[in-house]
């Protein structure tokens, strides 16, 4: 009787030493649109994140993924140290263990994009007597809207599963890095300005929560960033010479639409986003697939539309076409994002002044 009662106390006191810190608590720091719930957090678009600062050598977070194809990158005091495959059933997943006493940094990472579902979170567990302390807010914030490019598709980093994104080695997400600025991406794989590869286009889908859920407006009052990054017309530039696509038909009838009509896609877009945010720096991209190849009238386009709006916070940047190694007019890959990432950071350095 008296080992049974011992074995009950040390349970009782393992489970006092372990702290449950709920999604919600404000000393976690979010990028990314999220909108909290009463019990959990949905992460969706790519390069959401979820970073805290905590005493302690272990920490643990409860996740439950849609559909178990969601893929985090697992950072320790700054570091990748592994990768999060949440399954589709709540568990507990260790994102820190044995580490040096005194104050430590952890973050998840979306690697992949809404395609792949929503990934709900739930807890986080510290032990050891450890507590929250504060994140330190940077100053600096930027925001993405993009396509495949964008969210890191097809970048050359795959996974044993075949899942070949990562949204934490695109230009964006690096470029970030590189300016210390807090990271938000709206994007989606095959989307287009005037018509994409499916249904929706940015201009329908940019002021949603969750893609998933058009229902789910965004309240842009919540996030103010400094500078707005889009990068569009990739897959126009494809959709607009088949006519035959069924996109094509139901944007366009029988017609593609003319250079004035992609200009005015542009410009009405841009206009779109200057009215969430007009104390912001908007900065037109295109590239660095195969609508900028030379010839391509694409750049031309978008540079047009920003002439036009004559906006001094307005601009254009053109990442030069390039063809990663043994993959004609394939995606960018690791290096190529780099080479985008580096470019961007010298513009904004140059434009903004970080």
């Amino acid at each position: 009787m008296y080992r049974l009662i011992c074995i009950f106390c040390l349970l009782s006191l393992k489970s006092a030493a372990q702290q449950l810190v709920n999604a919600t608590d404000p000393l976690i720091h979010y990028n990314g649109r999220i909108r909290p719930d009463a019990e959990y957090v949905r992460l969706e678009w790519p390069g959401t994140s979820v970073k805290l600062s905590f005493t302690g050598s272990e920490l643990s977070v409860y996740l439950r993924d849609e559909h178990g194809k969601n893929r985090f990158n697992v950072l320790i005091d700054g570091k990748v140290t592994d990768i999060l495959s949440p399954d589709s059933i709540r568990r507990e997943y260790v994102m820190a263990k044995g580490l040096s006493q005194g104050n430590h940094t952890a973050e998840l990472f979306k690697r992949t994009e809404a395609g792949m579902g929503g990934t709900l979170l739930f807890q986080f567990k510290l032990q050891d007597k450890a507590n929250l302390i504060n994140t330190p807010v940077k100053e600096h914030r930027i925001e993405f809207y993009g396509n495949s490019i964008t969210c890191g598709m097809a970048i050359g980093d795959t996974l044993k599963d075949g899942v070949d994104e990562n949204n934490f080695l695109a230009y964006g997400a690096v470029a970030a890095r590189l300016l210390d600025a807090d990271y938000n991406c709206i994007a989606k794989s095959g989307i287009g300005l005037m018509v994409s590869w499916f249904p929706e286009i940015m201009p329908e889908i940019f002021d949603r929560v969750y893609e998933s859920d058009a229902n789910s407006k965004w309240d842009f009052k919540r996030y103010d960033p400094q500078v707005v990054v889009v990068d569009l017309g990739q897959n126009d530039s494809w959709i607009v010479k088949q006519p035959n696509n069924p996109q094509f038909k139901q944007r366009f009838g029988v017609s593609p639409p003319t250079s004035d009509a992609i200009i005015e896609a542009y410009v009405a877009f841009f206009k779109q986003l200057k009215s969430k945010y007009p104390q912001a720096r908007l900065i037109c991209t295109l590239g660095s697939m195969d609508a900028t190849k030379l010839g391509s009238p694409w750049p031309g386009y978008l540079q047009s539309a920003v002439k036009k709006l004559n906006d001094p916070l307005i601009s254009s940047l053109i990442f030069p076409y390039e063809v990663p190694a043994n993959k004609q007019d394939a995606h960018p890959g690791i290096q190529e994002h780099q080479r985008m990432a580096n470019l961007l950071r010298d513009y904004i350095h140059q434009t903004v002044g970080w």
